[in-house]
């Protein structure tokens, strides 16, 4: 086996999948295949049995599609900075307007980073103090 064999990747491997799908190959044929010429780095036969399944559903694309979830977040003492002064500039301002004014989740950065909470439609510090 050559060493070109061995580096495969996902889109690649896919693209051989989806080319001998287009020749008519059965899934078994296919795995049996990139068995005998990648041998131990040949993806698994439900691997390729699944990709058949999305050709034959009309999916054509061999690249990963982006997964949704929750969004990357970064605390920088900037946003923070930001947050504490609208929090001064208005102790009743909600947190869904920060929120929409920002466009950052405020949840977190509020309680945890300034270490504030709201009481009486104010928000202050969990430790009061002369300041």
């Amino acid at each position: 086996m050559s060493g070109d064999a061995r580096n495969f990747n996902n889109m690649e491997t896919r693209a051989v999948i989806k080319f001998f799908f287009l020749q008519s190959k059965a899934p078994k044929e296919i795995h049996a295949i990139l068995k005998e010429t990648l041998g131990e780095h040949a993806p698994s036969y439900a691997t390729v049995k699944y990709w058949v399944a999305q050709f034959k559903h009309g999916h054509f694309s061999t690249c990963d599609v982006p997964h949704p979830g929750r969004p990357k977040i970064a605390t920088t003492l900037e946003i923070i900075d930001q947050f504490h002064d609208l929090i001064l500039e208005d102790h009743r301002i909600s947190a869904k307007s920060i929120s929409e004014q920002l466009g950052k989740q405020v949840g977190s950065i509020i309680h945890e980073d300034l270490n504030t909470r709201k009481l009486y439609a104010k928000w202050v510090p969990k430790c009061l103090n002369a300041d």
